[in-house]
């Protein structure tokens, strides 16, 4: 009688269960807060492989391969996730620091490496050396230095009890380790859950914990069948072997290398046995799956509620999957170490000649920590990483970082940016600084060419003063608006949209600007990431870049309080000629940081 089977099989990893079906695979984790958490990626199906894939016998031994380096992966991943909240250790952050190598990576890659070798030992070598030492015996007491075929052949069933022995004992004794016995937990609800779709209920742990927690295609159950085939086909071997009575295919170490090559071979014919019972069920049937049914009472033990869960959360993510090719694929939120991380970032930026110290910025946004806390930093979440990725993508177009992030500090208060408006310079926080000692509450202050109304807002937020801004750019007035707001200063800052004094009216005791000064032929020279991505109203000047000071000049007197000053930025070596520009005014030039002159103040002169 044949009956329902699905595609969907899986296996128990580190808390939690993977999942396989035709097109997907999914990993579902419980992590140490309690939360479940899932990783899926879709696959290529074995019908769309190489046609390798669809002979008998080959395609077992390959699919057995591909499904051990994805059990393999799946349980590494579920590691990362169960432990990522773990304190690294001191030597953890030392190795992750000075090599970007996860200690993890390498203690995983070592437990690959003896598990294989232990697999090999025990149940190849062990069991091959035992009957090497039984052959030694016979020859000694029966002088034979050729055994019979008949000989050969029951010295094979020997090897083949001892490999189950061993195999049986092996897993006896694991299930003494409480770790190993809670895999075994996630294990009984991956069979749960499975059994509970194949009877056609509702995947719900009411349900699923009902359902028994053996299944046919249970890969214990295939290790038993590859052990009882490998029996059959090495004593075969054997037999033959000795019949030939060729002395070099007697030697031990070459019958050894032929059993080694006869294990794709044990493997394809025991992946075909398989496949074809688990598709049935009569007496005889069940009479040859009951040795496989049996380990698993060994290897399967009665999972928990919470563990159903998260079997019902691996399985239902593929079975979305596998009925939708358009589904996201989900990630765990591992951590990585930071260092080969930062020296990838830095090697990206050095490539757009961009300061490798953006990077830090970089990753300070991302991480949501201080710039000076990356230093002691070990390790970054994934989500933090795509973040920080996306971020520098964008950078490497060209774009200023501030933009790319969309906001930036500007004396102490946070600004929002985008292509619409220039992104404030340290030179401009000199500015408000120098225009901060006349001013006082009751200042009436005007800021021409407020751009994204970072002036406006520092000196409203500072001194408490009412300021009127205003720029000829509707878009920049928009973000201006937003930055108002944003920083709860409404009631203090005015917006309008103008042509520097067109639609001004009133007077001012302080006229704060920080006009377009580039000169028109310079434009083209300035560096991709000012011409390409700064707008550029906000940096033509004119043919020498004081067009907009003649005109502050010639208007500023009608709308300036009898004493009042005007504060404006300007470019290098522009100083002077814009000191002959406001020749009626009293002016002073006072220097950036950098020593260069760029802060102009005028007052009327008396």
């Amino acid at each position: 009688m044949r009956k329902k089977c699905t595609s969907i099989g899986g296996q128990a990893v580190i808390e939690g269960v993977m999942m396989r079906g035709v097109n997907s695979i999914a990993t579902a984790v419980r992590d140490e807060k309690g939360n479940i958490v899932v990783e899926s990626n879709y696959v290529t199906p074995q019908t769309k492989k190489s046609v390798a894939y669809r002979i008998p016998v080959l395609r077992g031994f390959l699919n057995l391969i591909s499904s051990m380096a994805i059990g393999m992966k799946s349980l590494m991943r579920s590691g990362e996730v169960f432990g990522e909240d773990a304190e690294p250790s001191k030597f953890e952050n030392w190795l992750a620091k000075k090599t970007g190598i996860d200690i993890y990576d390498i203690v995983m890659t070592i437990s690959i490496i003896l598990g294989v070798a232990l697999s090999l030992f025990l149940f190849v070598f062990l069991p091959h050396e035992v009957e090497a030492g039984v052959i030694a015996l016979i020859r000694h007491f029966t002088g034979w230095e050729l055994m019979p075929a008949w000989v050969s052949f029951l010295l094979s069933l020997l090897e083949g009890a001892i490999r189950v022995g061993i195999f049986i004992g092996y897993i006896a004794l694991t299930t003494l380790i409480p770790d190993v016995k809670r895999t075994y937990m996630y294990h009984g609800a991956e069979h749960k859950t499975i059994n509970c779709y194949e009877h056609d209920l509702e995947l719900t742990v009411e349900n699923a914990r009902a359902m028994t927690k053996a299944h046919d295609r249970c890969g214990t159950a295939f290790m038993f069948i590859v052990m009882v085939i490998s029996i059959f086909i090495v004593a075969v071997v054997n037999g033959v072997l000795a019949f030939t009575q060729v002395p070099i295919l007697q030697n031990r170490w070459i019958k050894f290398l032929i059993k080694l090559a006869l294990i794709p071979i044990v493997a394809g014919v025991s992946y075909e046995v398989l496949k074809f019972m688990a598709k049935y069920d009569n007496p005889i049937v069940r009479f040859f799956k009951a040795p496989g049914l049996w380990l698993q009472k060994l290897t399967t033990k009665e999972p928990t509620d919470d563990m159903l869960e998260v079997a019902i959360a691996a399985f239902n993510t593929v079975y979305k999957m596998d009925n939708d090719p358009n589904l996201e694929e989900l990630k765990f939120d591992v951590k990585k170490p930071l260092k080969k991380v930062r020296e990838e970032m830095e090697a990206k930026l050095s490539k757009v000649n961009a300061d490798s110290s953006e990077v830090e910025w970089i990753l300070s946004i991302a991480m949501d920590l201080k710039r000076s806390e990356i230093a002691t930093a070990s390790y970054i979440k994934q989500s933090e990483l795509d973040k920080a990725n996306a971020i520098l993508e964008k950078r490497l177009t060209g774009m200023p970082l501030w933009k790319v992030i969309g906001n930036t500090n500007f004396y102490g208060y946070e600004i929002d940016i985008n292509e619409d408006v220039l992104c404030p310079r340290p030179e401009t926080e000199n500015l408000v600084e120098k225009a901060l000692q006349k001013i006082d509450s009751k200042t009436a202050v005007l800021d021409l060419c407020t751009g994204s109304g970072c002036i406006a807002i520092a000196i409203a937020k500072e001194k408490g003063a009412s300021v009127l801004a205003s720029d000829i750019s509707l878009k920049a007035i928009e973000v201006a608006k937003k930055n108002i707001e944003k920083n709860e200063i409404s009631d203090k800052v005015s917006l309008i949209e103008s042509d520097l004094f067109n639609s001004i009216e009133g007077n001012f005791d302080v006229i704060v600007s920080n006009p377009p000064y580039i000169p028109t032929k310079e434009i083209e020279t300035l560096d991709k990431e000012v011409k390409d991505f700064d707008p550029l109203i906000a940096l033509d000047g004119g043919e020498d870049g004081l067009d907009v000071y003649r005109r502050i000049a010639k208007d500023a007197k009608l709308h300036l309080n009898k004493g009042g000053y005007i504060f404006m930025e300007c470019g290098e070596n522009q100083a002077q000629a814009i000191k002959e520009i406001f020749s009626d005014y009293e002016v002073n030039i006072e220097k950036d940081l950098e020593g260069v002159d760029r802060i102009i103040e005028a007052k009327i002169k008396d």
